[in-house]
């Protein structure tokens, strides 16, 4: 349980401070408060985190019950209406009419809300959601985003099974589950310091979303092939085609941001994959994509995008998003699939992901891409039977927190003609 204190409360104020006006993403800018403030405890820094994601998350109802735009009053209304405080033990340090004001937040939060504020989405993506969704489907999606997402792994199947990861960390008196559709996922129930597990070490495991797994097995590649991670980024699901490739074949990481692609680095000395060649590239009229052009057995592009598919993870997102940004990222999407399409041998499969659970960024662009391409889209549900995972699907894969415990993910499995 969580001892509130005046400390407590003085440094969760000045994190909130830092953090609200989203002029960064929240996690880097809560990382680099931690470091500018290293006294702070282990524990503080959880409950001042869990105070950050909470006021993220319900950043509607704060608005409507607390009406306080300062960050102590931001912090304490979060306290009050969101961690289950209470008036008694926060009252030594209240000043003026802060005791009566926290009465009023909390009986206001505990009141019926409109439906927006329970949506907990900013009012441009409810109407586009509510063009597909009804109000109770809609409900029930925005509940899941709301949700605290769980800590999934990835079993590298080169070096350990998925059973003896389990008994390992069992024995090290983790709670762990083997997740319901991923072949090599793992669900914790806690979120430890796993990456100061020997597991984690030895490159036995990677920190991945079940969902994000899945996309891998519709790319399905084979031993041998030729395949690209076209927008790579720091490479969880270039790991995780390497490994199902069994470290054979060529398998490019591509990625505009130098960055990124560091990231990959010690993942890929960990992983033990040696089939993996990491590419920096200027964009998509680079000359190293233009060599490759019509031989490659199969494509990933998991393409930049809204992201309020990982709301669990990031809630920020939602607030610093704009319809504007989306129409920016829809030109994007639509030019990274064309340039990816361009790789694909005749026979290839090419498979186009979000996490997004915007149509614009996801159907439209697919059906868009269709009309002019030699392309055939093949449905996802099948193409993951054939590795034993059964999803009740339609022709796109879509995964839904509240649905399938993962972040929103959607894909399109397309072949290219012979």
């Amino acid at each position: 349980m969580t001892r509130f204190s005046r400390p407590l409360l003085d440094a969760c104020t000045a994190a909130f401070a830092a953090v609200l006006p989203l002029e960064q993403p929240a996690d880097a800018t809560l990382s680099a408060f931690f470091r500018s403030h290293p006294k702070i405890g282990q524990s503080d820094r959880a409950t001042i985190a869990d105070s950050v994601y909470a006021a993220l998350r319900r950043r509607r109802l704060l608005e409507r019950v607390a009406a306080a735009h300062s960050p102590r009053r931001l912090a304490l209304a979060t306290w009050i209406a969101l961690l289950g405080a209470n008036l008694r033990e926060l009252d030594p340090w209240l000043r003026g009419d802060e005791s009566e004001w926290l009465a009023l937040v909390k009986r206001d939060a505990a009141a019926p809300q409109p439906f927006e504020v329970e949506c907990e989405l900013p009012d441009w993506a409810i109407e586009r959601l509510s063009a597909r969704y009804d109000e109770s489907a809609l409900l029930a999606l925005a509940r899941g985003l709301l949700q605290n997402a769980p800590l999934d792994l990835r079993v590298n199947s080169l070096k350990i099974s998925r059973e003896e990861a389990l008994e390992r960390l069992a024995a090290d008196g983790l709670r762990a589950a083997a997740t319901p559709y991923s072949p090599h996922g793992i669900r914790l129930a806690q979120k430890p310091a796993i990456n100061r597990h020997a597991l984690f070490l030895e490159g036995c495991i990677e920190v991945q979303d079940e969902g994000s797994q899945l996309l891998c097995n519709l790319v399905a590649p084979k031993r041998g092939e030729m395949v690209v991670d076209f927008c790579a980024g720091a490479g969880g699901k270039t790991l995780a085609l390497g490994a199902l490739m069994r470290s054979t074949g060529r398998l490019y990481a591509f990625d505009i941001s130098p960055k990124r692609l560091a990231g990959l680095k010690p993942r890929l000395a960990r992983s033990g994959l040696s089939n993996v060649h990491p590419q920096r590239i200027e964009g998509v009229k680079d000359a190293r994509v233009k060599r490759l052009a019509g031989k490659i057995d199969r494509v990933l592009v998991d393409a930049p995008c809204s992201g309020l598919g990982t709301l669990r993870r990031n809630p920020d997102m939602k607030w610093r998003q704009t319809p504007e940004d989306v129409a920016e990222l829809v030109e994007k999407q639509k030019s990274i699939l064309a340039a990816a399409a361009r790789l694909v041998k005749p026979g290839g499969r090419l498979v186009y992901a979000t996490c997004s659970i915007l149509e614009e960024e996801n159907r439209g662009i697919v059906e868009d891409f269709l009309r002019n391409a030699p392309f055939t889209l093949r449905p996802a549900g099948d193409v993951l039977e054939k590795s034993g995972i059964r999803l009740h699907l339609e022709e796109y894969l879509e995964l839904w927190p509240h649905r399938h415990g993962t972040d929103a993910f959607f894909a399109a499995v397309l072949e290219r003609a012979e």
